[in-house]
């Protein structure tokens, strides 16, 4: 059954000036396997954009709790190129209060904005 949905949408030119002046941010926002590729090359401002945007609608879709720590909610890619979203720590604790336990993950970036949808889905 849904709980929740998450959406969120982050101007790419905006994220990628905020990663340029500010170089700890990519490390505070995202895990390594986030900020690199599968060859180890880094990721596209378009793509680590809807990543952050993947996090605030996890955020979103959780009611907007205060403590949630942003490496607690990752976005990999299966071998196929498919994101996929992990939750662990805070977003785990906040996700299992609320009886979630099985989230779905879109992302896309077209025409300098990259959006994120998740939905939040009970074990029932």
């Amino acid at each position: 059954m849904i709980v929740s949905v998450g959406i969120d949408v982050v101007l790419v030119e905006r994220f990628a000036r905020a990663l340029e002046r500010t170089p700890l941010l990519g490390d505070r926002l995202f895990t390594e396997p986030e900020r690199l590729t599968g060859s180890g090359n880094p990721r596209s401002a378009e793509s680590l954009a809807a990543r952050f945007a993947a996090k605030e609608a996890v955020a979103k879709a959780l009611g907007a709790p205060a403590g949630l720590r942003w490496h607690d909610c990752e976005i990999v890619t299966d071998p196929d190129g498919r994101p996929w979203l992990t939750v662990s720590g805070t977003v785990a604790a906040a996700a299992t209060e609320r009886g979630i336990h099985r989230w779905h993950l879109s992302l896309s970036h077209d025409g300098g904005i990259a959006s994120a949808m998740v939905v939040a889905e009970s074990g029932e």
